[in-house]
């Protein structure tokens, strides 16, 4: 189980926090696909969406909260914080801090993740840059 805990945990650490992609050909396999939103992504796509956030949030970082595995799937619970100093997902900077939670399934095989079903709070995300309102409590 450690093992493909590791894959998972090097793609947040390596890849999503440290910018390095060239590491996504060893942790993504060619046929990966990630499901969010009710889209399927391939690899491209999904490095393209890593590159956006990056950009949008300059001082992007991603915790790990819980991380537990079991056959070939390893379950993520983790929070993204950052700023918004440029433009991400077609939102003009806004300067503001964001906080993006989230959960992913990854289906590992062969040492390298091949399936990956992603939710993620980006509603709060889109609350915390002012372009939705915030519920009254």
């Amino acid at each position: 189980m450690k093992e493909i805990k590791t894959v998972s945990r090097r793609l947040i650490e390596d890849v999503f926090n440290q910018g390095r992609y060239e590491e996504i050909d060893d942790l993504l396999a060619r046929d990966f696909v990630v499901h969010s939103g009710g889209t399927d992504q391939g690899r491209e796509e999904f490095a393209g969406m890593i590159r956006a956030y990056r950009g949008g949030l300059p001082d992007y970082h991603c915790t790990i909260d819980d991380q537990i595995a079991e056959a070939d799937r390893v379950v993520t619970r983790w929070t993204v914080r950052g700023t918004q100093t440029a433009e991400l997902i077609g939102i003009p900077a806004t300067g503001r801090p964001v906080i993006l939670t989230g959960v992913a399934i990854d289906r590992v095989v062969d040492g390298k993740i091949v399936e990956t079903w992603l939710e993620a709070d980006v509603q709060r995300m889109l609350q915390d840059l002012g372009v939705v309102p915030t519920p009254r409590s």
